[in-house]
């Protein structure tokens, strides 16, 4: 595209409780392509190449989950047509959906895409994306917190909660980012699809913006919620918390419970999602992340402490369940922990 290319349009749609830092660093993300990078280098602005703006079902003040007042630019009625759509994420607890919240903005939503747009989500705004009905059959992501609350609610989506970014869709014009700060890999991504690889990276650099790339597993909890319904379980569960790292748990467990095997098993599992088994590496791997995060002691002596004798089998394990080996799960988050003592000193 040469500098004279007409702006890209990028509707980013503000609803009730939206995030509004989510919002606007997408908004100055955008309108940074082909401007930003020229300006820190040459001190002259370069062509803007997307127009980014903000829309909501009617221009009016829309308050953010922290009470910030966001000021539309448009309502839908008035809306320039949009190459591309954000949604950005909104306050949802886990385990609620948005069925009959967001009608307009459904609507809204079904419209632009059967014109042609690209239709972007970010964490909780999966939730209205389903609604749309465009995700059936399809693959997605969300925020891993709330994968199990995706799930139930839309089970014919195919689920991917562990990838920070899923495109699919006819022509690939559905995105959808994971959770958190993962809305700067969509923006990436969907500059360097519409805009090019370039301007892409020209903002990755010019914001420090570091790629996902090992996905949202490195981030999630391995133990996401704890079930209540099952007194019996509910207390195997206590006693694994404090005793996860001695020998045979899982049949020091069967024997607190007073259940046959086989049953235990099974109302474990049906209790918690988890074999007895599993729970209790979820647990080990839990308090491994910790010390990963927050000590210094070797990976060997770290496995030793949470009921591994094979460090190697820990290392794999760890690999398997985190998406990261050890010592590269504590380079990467262990970093805030030591800058942090260091202050102290």
């Amino acid at each position: 595209m040469g500098n004279a290319s007409p702006l890209i349009n990028v509707a980013i749609l503000a609803v009730p409780e939206v995030t509004a830092s989510a919002v606007y660093a997408m908004y100055d993300l955008f309108a940074a392509a082909g401007r930003d990078w020229a300006f820190i280098t040459t001190g002259k602005p370069g062509p803007s190449r997307l127009r980014p703006y903000v829309v909501s079902a009617e221009q009016a003040p829309v308050c953010s989950s922290n009470n910030i007042r966001i000021n539309p630019d448009h309502a839908f009625d008035q809306c320039p047509e949009p190459a591309i759509v954000c949604i950005p994420d909104f306050s949802l607890a886990p385990g609620d959906n948005c069925a009959g919240r967001f009608e307009r903005e459904v609507a809204w939503l079904r419209a632009c895409h059967a014109a042609g747009a690209t239709l972007a989500s970010v964490c909780t705004s999966a939730m209205l994306l389903a609604e749309t009905g465009l995700l059936d059959g399809l693959d997605g992501t969300i925020h891993w917190a709330y994968a199990q609350t995706l799930s139930r609610h839309y089970p014919t989506i195919r689920l991917h909660p562990n990838r920070a970014l899923v495109i699919t869709g006819e022509a690939q014009r559905i995105v959808m980012a994971g959770g958190g700060t993962s809305h700067l890999d969509l923006v990436l991504y969907l500059i360097g699809r519409f805009v090019g690889l370039r301007e892409a990276m020209e903002v990755a650099k010019a914001y420090l913006i570091d790629w996902h790339d090992a996905g949202q597993q490195p981030f999630s909890s391995l133990l996401v919620s704890r079930q209540i319904s099952d007194g019996l379980i509910g207390q195997c569960q206590e006693w694994a918390a404090d005793h996860y790292a001695e020998s045979a748990p899982v049949a020091a467990m069967i024997k607190l419970s007073g259940l046959p095997e086989r049953t235990f098993v099974r109302r474990f599992a049906r209790a918690t999602g988890l074999s007895p088994l599993d729970y209790i590496h979820a647990l080990r791997l839990e308090e491994a992340k910790q010390m990963l995060e927050t000590e210094d002691a070797p990976i060997e002596a770290v496995a030793h402490q949470i009921g591994y004798e094979d460090a190697s089998f820990f290392g794999r394990l760890f690999r398997r369940k985190v998406g990261l080996t050890p010592a590269q799960y504590r380079r990467r988050f262990g970093s805030l922990q030591r800058t942090l003592r260091a202050q102290v000193k």
